[in-house]
């Protein structure tokens, strides 16, 4: 997780899969640029831009074929275009100087380039920084941020937030009038302008950390690659003076104990393997010491934000020596907490988890019939998975194969597709 960046595909992947994977890396890194050097007022235009340099980039290599340095050709076409926009605008002539700068780095030599890369890094945590401005509401802070840095669909942002595609269009919408009209500039903020913003690039961070170790749609549970751009950048934050906080540190001791279990989530017919099943030896031990390390970091002071009980029970399951042996009472405490200060659907619906593992499958549905606002997991195929699994504990595998059905209509990604298919077939081969 803390090596160094994800390689890219290779061509043999074929232009469309360049183009998905560059979508990936690339969209945030140019809209730092682009951001920078057209200003926030024209947030709208540098999504447009980098949208249209990575449709050119499709449609030039289908045809010519892949250049030598994807990356480099993105970022030319993209401040290329950045230039008609500004000449189109009628900016400053002043402004050329700086897009001539942003042109050179992309037929930099190798070494110059990647320089650059770790200063175009920098550009994104500062980015979002600007997304997070105290001026826009906590929620379109995050949203912004998921947009414009992770590439984000709208119904990526809408699954996290278990809301509908329409209602996150229209905050995005708002938030980008908001922006206009405060005239938030680009500017790094500094001293005391920091830690206001905080909160909002941590909840960001957790979200894109989240997308990549349970994608919402796909062929592929896992996105390493948007797990370790969130770890890369919550390391970065721990080190700097305003980031260096106990829920900073418990964040990333979250990020690092949960990327641990990446090597035993998935069987070697790709389906989905639930802790039970998992081959703990395949667990990462140099990051689970790191976690546990910044757990501990996390515990100076009196601070206790929802990070450092997600990140406890992380560390539960990671020190556990075996499945039987997770304590399960400590869990249900650390639930019970994280429903007191940070309440939502989810949580309740893992705390039913941990209920029916303390107290049997029947009580753990009671819970899940209890949870508030659950109307909000409707659309959602883990509540679905884990009503079905407690009906099979309860061997009633008509109602089982029943909520394994629901559950399969809703999932979008083919791990956990080919998981509620093998299920589905099992409790119907048993009911019938």
């Amino acid at each position: 997780m803390s090596g160094p960046e994800p390689v890219p595909p290779s061509a043999g992947a074929g232009p469309a899969g360049l183009v998905e994977h560059f979508f990936r890396h690339e969209t945030g890194r140019l809209h730092g640029a682009l951001v920078r050097l057209l200003g926030v007022h024209n947030l709208a235009l540098a999504e447009d831009i980098a949208q249209e340099a990575l449709l050119r980039a499709l449609r030039t290599w289908s045809m010519g074929g892949v250049p030598a340095n994807p990356s480099a050709w993105i970022t030319a076409v993209a401040m290329n275009l950045a230039r008609d926009a500004l000449r189109h605008q009628r900016m400053s002539a002043a402004k050329e100087p700086a897009v001539a700068a942003h042109l050179e780095p992309a037929f930099a030599t190798p070494a110059v380039a990647l320089d650059n890369a770790h200063r175009i890094r920098d550009d994104t945590l500062r980015l979002l920084f600007v997304c997070c401005h105290p001026s826009i509401a906590p929620d379109a802070q995050v949203i912004l941020a998921l947009k414009v840095l992770g590439g984000f669909s709208t119904a990526e942002i809408a699954q996290a937030f278990l809301s509908s595609e329409a209602a996150i269009e229209k905050q995005l919408t708002r938030t980008k009038q908001r922006i206009r009209d405060a005239g938030i500039g680009f500017d790094m903020p500094e001293g005391e302008d920091l830690a206001p913003r905080l909160d909002g690039v941590l909840a960001a961070l957790y979200l894109l950390f989240n997308e990549g170790y349970k994608a919402s749609s796909g062929d592929r549970l896992l996105r390493e690659d948007l797990c370790q751009e969130a770890v890369r950048l919550m390391s970065l934050l721990v080190k700097h003076p305003v980031g260096r906080t106990p829920r900073s540190h418990a964040l990333l001791a979250l990020m690092l104990l949960t990327a641990a279990r990446f090597p035993s989530r998935l069987d070697e017919h790709g389906v989905l393997l639930r802790l039970d099943d998992q081959d703990r030896s395949k667990w990462d031990q140099s990051l689970i010491e790191r976690g546990l390390s910044h757990l501990a970091e996390a515990a100076q002071g009196n601070e206790l934000s929802e990070y450092h009980l997600q990140a406890g029970i992380a560390a539960i399951h990671c020190t556990a020596p075996d499945y039987a042996s997770t304590d399960w009472a400590r869990i249900l405490r650390h639930y019970d907490e994280l429903n007191r200060i940070k309440p939502s659907p989810v949580v309740a619906l893992n705390r039913a988890v941990a209920v029916a593992h303390l107290h049997g499958p029947q009580a753990g549905l009671q819970a899940v019939a209890a949870i508030p606002q659950r109307e909000r997991l409707e659309s959602h195929y883990l509540l679905y998975a884990v009503i079905g699994e407690l009906h099979w504990q309860l061997r009633d595998h008509r109602a089982a194969a029943e909520s394994f059905r629901r559950a399969l209509g809703l999932a979008r990604v083919g791990p956990e597709q080919l998981y509620l298919t093998r299920m589905l077939d099992q409790a119907e081969q048993i009911a019938s």
